[in-house]
């Protein structure tokens, strides 16, 4: 694959509780480095990704923590309207709505919708 010179890396954290009740909160974050190097660009990932976890306290007695996972996309287009900035593969024998179910929309997802007029909708 040619490469741009950048590097989307995502790095998964979690979120909980100082005193561990209740349930805990995990967040997929994708960060875009100008790296030609998909190793540097990982380790660079991995720090900020320390550092945001350190950063992050919301609510106040939450505390989170990078969990170590750390996976890279090298661009082959510069950063643009459009441009694919991350893919992740997956082989299956789920059918279409099974796998989505089971990955995606699983029902516990801190999602959004936008109507037609782009106001946020309930």
């Amino acid at each position: 694959m040619d490469s741009s010179g950048w590097v989307a890396v995502r790095c998964i954290f979690r979120s909980r509780r100082e005193d561990g009740e209740g349930e805990a909160v995990f967040e997929e974050r994708l960060t875009l480095w100008q790296e030609t190097d998909v190793d540097r660009a990982i380790e660079r990932a991995e720090t900020e990704a320390e550092a945001y976890a350190a950063e992050t306290t919301w609510p106040p007695d939450w505390v989170t923590e990078y969990l170590g996972t750390a996976q890279a996309y090298v661009l082959s287009d510069e950063p643009a309207d459009g441009a694919e900035v991350f893919s992740l593969m997956r082989n299956s024998h789920l059918a279409p709505t099974a796998y989505l179910d089971h990955f995606f929309t699983t029902g516990q997802e801190r999602t959004g919708h936008i109507d037609e007029a782009g106001a946020e909708a309930p």
